[in-house]
């Protein structure tokens, strides 16, 4: 293809747009199962995070993204002291990405956008909850999302055809 072809097939495609539209919370619930009596015991927290990540079309080029973290902290007898649930959501306009680069803005990049927010409010659920603050780790959303792919292609690849 000459320089000028190309040229006018780079014009030709439209350039990839992000835009965030809106970030807000869908869901949050705070559990303290053993107040007032996990308070009298020594803070000594054994503190375990899950997170999941959906996503929807909400409209052409425009996406609903839901961070799920879980955040359980246990005594050294197990009992659990606190249990908090965020659903962090935001929408994207989303525009000229392949379906390839899409899936992985969708489950990589836009995490990594809602995250913060998440973060900063289990910190506020856990104070107001009258325990210690708690900052979440940083979190490689790129790296859960590669292992993610990876682990659906290994499940692909096990069915039977």
């Amino acid at each position: 293809m000459s320089e000028q072809g190309a040229s006018l097939a780079a014009q030709s495609q439209p350039a990839a747009q992000f835009a965030l539209q809106r970030i807000y919370i869908k869901d949050t619930s705070f559990e303290s199962p053993r107040a007032p009596a996990g308070f009298r015991s020594e803070w000594k927290p054994h503190v375990n995070m899950e997170l999941n990540t959906t996503h929807t079309s909400i409209e052409q080029d425009m996406y609903e993204v839901v961070l799920g973290i879980t955040v359980t902290a246990r005594n050294d007898a197990e009992d659990v002291i606190y249990l908090i649930e965020v659903q962090q959501a935001g929408i994207f306009s989303i525009r000229g990405l392949e379906p390839e680069p899409l899936a992985q803005t969708l489950g990589s990049f836009c995490p990594s956008v809602l995250f913060p927010y998440a973060r900063e409010l289990i910190d506020s659920m856990a104070v107001r909850g009258s325990f210690p603050p708690l900052m979440l780790p940083p979190t490689n959303f790129d790296a859960l999302y590669a292992e993610a792919k990876k682990r659906a292609a290994v499940g692909e690849s096990a069915q039977p055809h």
